[in-house]
């Protein structure tokens, strides 16, 4: 756990340390530009836009003699965001990170992990004219985990790990930006997909879609798994937020991904919703949901109860949240 925490704390400084040196550049740039053409109104301006936030959710349920019984637990999350955006005249770069990782500790089991994310995404465009909504575009993301992943109460066997899996976008297409609701909608008729699972027992199941190990009768390994799946399709993304009532926000988040070479017509999805009430400038709260389907993502479950895990078929993911807590941004 000690690991987690400070691997957690380690790609928060070096991200803000990253898009400040960015920020550093442009400012400089664009004053070098200054002292050229003191005439140029548009050189004095700073085209970097801003955003860090840092918040916890914390829970906590106690118990004193309590004749309906109950256990002792605390919950914890701990977020952070980092936005870092350019635009000038014709173009527009984006680039944002997400990190995120939940705890929880209740009277007589081990701690457990309730969330686990760290994503990250870019994305460049440039349009012909200054009227127009459509941008030519290319964008990358990508997202892990930070610690392993077990099916509760089973912390021997993990079922995920860093990097296990992994997964990459990189492609091109155009995106809609509305210049005044903030709503972005891009559409990428290429893009290719990189699904990484660094762990090779893991690789050998073939989990996350990688192509697993060949065995022979006896079950002795005559080939290790691949580590690394590439996949090439159609993706569409669209970012939607609004103020809906007065300190009370909506967002939402969706993709979908479809390889053309391997069934194509199967849908990744992955959805977030969430509202977000502004009691002051530090205390929020927030209610949402994240809906998640993958074909190639198989589960483990022990179907026969002896104790191991099988794998099976592919199911819809479901997570719903829930917190009050701390939010500092600037």
């Amino acid at each position: 756990m000690k690991f987690q925490i400070l691997l957690f704390l380690f790609c928060i400084t070096s991200i803000k340390s990253l898009a400040s040196e960015f920020k550093y550049l442009a400012i400089r740039d664009t004053t070098a530009t200054t002292v050229k053409d003191t005439t140029n109104t548009d050189s004095m301006l700073i085209y970097w836009t801003e955003k860090n936030t840092f918040g916890m959710n914390l829970s906590e349920v106690a118990f004193v003699n309590w004749n309906s019984g109950g256990n002792n637990s605390v919950s914890a999350l701990f977020y952070a965001g980092f936005d870092r955006n350019f635009e000038k005249d014709l173009t527009m770069w984006k680039n944002s990170a997400s990190l995120r990782y939940g705890i929880n500790a209740q009277e007589g089991r081990e701690i457990r992990k309730t969330e686990d994310e760290l994503r990250l995404r870019s994305s460049f465009g440039f349009r012909k004219d200054s009227t127009s909504n459509w941008y030519y575009s290319a964008r990358f993301s990508f997202n892990t985990q930070f610690s392993n992943g077990y099916k509760y109460p089973d912390t021997e066997v993990p079922i995920s790990q860093f990097m296990a899996p992994g997964y990459t976008f990189l492609g091109a297409g155009t995106e809609f930006s509305h210049p005044e609701e903030d709503l972005a909608v891009y559409l990428s008729p290429i893009t290719f997909k990189s699904t990484f699972v660094l762990d090779q027992k893991l690789a050998n199941e073939g989990m996350f879609g990688v192509e697993p190990a060949v065995t022979d009768e006896l079950g002795n390994i005559i080939k290790e798994g691949e580590k690394l799946r590439t996949e090439f399709g159609f993706l569409v993304t669209s970012d939607f937020s609004k103020e809906v009532f007065d300190n009370i926000d909506l967002s939402n988040q969706l993709s979908l991904y479809s390889d053309y070479l391997n069934k194509f017509g199967n849908i990744d999805v992955d959805w977030q919703m969430a509202v977000n009430m502004k009691v002051n400038d530090f205390v929020k709260a927030n209610v949402g949901t994240h809906i998640r389907y993958d074909d190639d993502v198989k589960f483990k479950e022990d179907i026969n109860g002896d104790g191991k895990l099988e794998t099976s078929g592919p199911r819809l993911q479901l997570k719903q949240m829930l917190g009050v807590g701390v939010v500092y941004e600037f």
